[in-house]
């Protein structure tokens, strides 16, 4: 054998090493096939561990914050119960949450359908850009200037005192109303005209249309844009802090006038309500959307 061959034959590994470079490749592909399950891990860790904090302390039966006593009580939520300053809160925030959800998802899907059957132009354009003016405005200068419309009006009117629910309700309605457009109108614009023009060829009129054809279609993006209107009246607190008065008190306003003196475990009580309330909603949209999907895919085949 000549000398260059053995030389070769040296560079080449063995069989033994040939074994461990393979066991190495295989060790560092598993490591990193990990790394997006552990990073997925530590999101839902800082996303969810505090939740399950303030759960298990609901059940607290010292009046602490800080101090677990192992002996659950249901102590707290006997006291929220109690509460008449909370529950009235409660009903304020449900009524206005469920109104201004139902008036915007009513107004946002009339809005996307008419923008969905504008043409292309510089005002259909201009519409759009307002119509997300609401959305990406801050808080507090929508709550500031919302405010001086509703004194400037009520100046007009010569009313002093006119904050109250109609002007919150209207404030909710417009902040609610770019989410409920921009999630209907891309499911509109997947949606086949030549159905809707079908139906009015076969005798159908344009609001029969609508219903029969169009609204099958899109009802689980209008159910998805009431719940987001629904969750951010419910959750809203700096523009409903400007735009209510003293007679009408939502739920996020009450719990900020709770912080201002010691804290009790009655707001744990009461988030981990609204909590459950906010999954068990969830859960029966998920259902009535894969029950429509369902019959939609029943419906094509």
């Amino acid at each position: 054998m000549s000398r260059e061959g053995k030389t070769k034959r040296s560079i080449l590994p063995s069989g033994a090493e040939h074994r461990l470079l393979r066991e190495k490749s295989r060790s560092s592909a598993r490591a990193l096939r990990q790394i997006p399950t552990v990073y997925v891990a530590l999101v839902f860790l800082f996303l969810y561990a505090p939740m399950l904090v303030m759960i298990v302390f609901s059940f607290n039966g010292q009046n602490s914050t800080a101090v677990m006593d192992w002996n659950l009580s249901f102590r707290w939520y006997n006291e929220f119960f109690s509460n008449r300053e909370l529950l009235r809160a409660v009903r304020n925030t449900l009524v206005l949450a469920l109104l201004s959800s139902a008036i915007a998802t009513v107004i946002g899907t009339a809005a996307a359908v008419a923008l969905d059957a504008w043409k292309k132009n510089l005002t259909r354009g201009a519409v759009l850009a307002v119509t997300d003016i609401p959305m990406m405005a801050p808080d507090i200068v929508t709550g500031i200037s919302m405010m001086l419309l509703f004194v400037f009006a009520g100046g007009l009117l010569g009313q002093r005192a006119i904050l109250g629910f109609s002007t919150i309700l209207i404030a909710h309605v417009t902040f609610c109303l770019p989410y409920v457009i921009l999630s209907v109108l891309p499911r509109l614009r997947q949606t086949d005209r030549h159905l809707t023009e079908a139906a009015q060829d076969l005798g159908c009129t344009p609001a029969q249309a609508f219903i029969k054809v169009t609204l099958p279609n899109v009802l689980s993006a209008i159910l998805t844009g009431a719940l987001m209107a629904f969750t951010l009246s419910l959750d809203d607190f700096v523009i409903s802090y400007f735009t209510t008065g003293s007679s009408f008190q939502t739920l996020p306003i009450a719990i900020y006038s709770m912080t201002r003196r010691p804290v009790k475990p009655t707001i744990f009580a009461l988030s981990t309500l609204i909590l459950v309330g906010i999954f068990v909603l969830l859960l029966l949209i998920n259902a009535a959307q894969a029950r429509s999907d369902k019959k939609l895919q029943g419906a094509k085949k």
